[in-house]
């Protein structure tokens, strides 16, 4: 099982970046798949995700209307489109993969940097 992150950098405030998450060795299209973030000194927290069997989506109060998750199940990525970013989304973004207790990945993260 792989989980891969990529399209991380440095950004300037009210800039965009996109986030993709890269998948392999598992059923993509039958996992919850999302997004968490960790900034230094700070836990490991939910940006976005997907639920109620993937119809939905979740957003953290400090992203909605700003970030985007959507996924291509014939590629077996997630994406993460962010707008407007804010020096405060500066973090580590770790893609999840999870189906239940037994069978729940992690990516090794891409880092964001938000700065003038």
């Amino acid at each position: 099982v792989q989980l891969v992150e990529s399209g991380g950098g440095l950004v300037q405030p009210g800039n965009s970046l996109r986030l993709s998450c890269a998948a392999s060795g598992f059923t993509f299209s039958s996992y919850y798949m999302s997004w968490y973030r960790q900034a230094p000194g700070k836990e490991r927290e939910l940006v976005a995700g997907f639920i109620s069997g993937g119809s939905s989506t979740y957003y953290a109060d400090s992203v909605k209307g700003r970030f985007t998750i959507f996924r291509d199940n014939a590629k077996n990525t997630v994406y993460l489109q962010m707008n407007s970013l804010k020096p405060e989304d500066t973090a580590v973004y770790y893609c999840r993969a999870n189906r239940d207790v037994n069978n729940d990945y992690w990516g090794k993260g891409t880092q964001v940097t938000v700065s003038s």
